[in-house]
């Protein structure tokens, strides 16, 4: 629905009638958890704000990955092993984490400076994320509810047993692949296209 809002919004414009209200009520319809806390995340105003929001992040990431972390780690200590040396896996995982995070920062970063410094690219930057986001969900949502459906009426084969039996470990691989592909293409459309100046042609000619 917020995609199809978005899309409305980039037609107006079109048109010489881009109304920012309007996008920036379509952007806040992310969903019922956002309408929930929605109030909550407008609190955050400051940059150290988000802190607090950051240390719950991380005492509830409890992905596959640190979990299998802690499990050496509380291997390699019944082998009597000095406390540095159990600390290398924690400090790796640790240096990982910032690593991506900080370049996941940057280049957010100057996505956001690139989308907001025209209307036109802040509608088209909003469309092909929220594309992309929905394509994600959709995928994951499918296969997640295939594996429900496939163990209660214990299929084994056929499409369904196949796309239940699709490991999510490889399906993120194939996600991350799809939002590289996804801003590739948008990005050769937006030049070659030439979008934006198409666009202020015609906002001049009207």
């Amino acid at each position: 629905m917020v995609l199809i809002g978005i899309v409305r919004v980039f037609r107006e414009m079109r048109r010489g009638e881009f109304d920012e209200e309007a996008l920036e009520e379509q952007l806040n319809k992310r969903g019922f958890m956002n309408r929930l806390l929605g109030g909550l995340a407008k609190s955050v105003r400051k940059p150290w704000h988000i802190y607090p929001v950051g240390v719950l992040f991380g005492l509830g990431f409890d992905t596959a990955t640190e979990v299998g972390l802690l499990v050496l780690a509380g291997g390699a200590a019944a082998f009597y092993l000095p406390f540095y040396a159990i600390l290398v896996l924690p400090i790796l995982f640790a240096a990982g984490m910032c690593l991506m995070d900080t370049a996941d920062g940057v280049f957010m970063n100057a996505a956001y400076g690139w989308a907001f410094a025209r209307p036109v690219r802040k509608v088209y930057y909003n469309i092909t994320i929220t594309s992309i986001s929905v394509a994600a969900a959709l995928g994951i949502g499918t296969v997640e509810l295939a594996g429900v459906l496939a163990d209660e009426t214990h299929v084994e084969s056929g499409p369904l047993a196949w796309v239940a039996g699709i490991d999510l470990d490889y399906a993120g691989f194939v996600i991350v692949g799809v939002f590289v592909a996804a801003w590739a293409a948008a990005l050769a459309i937006w030049h070659f296209g030439d979008i934006e100046n198409r666009w202020k042609q015609e906002v001049r000619s009207e």
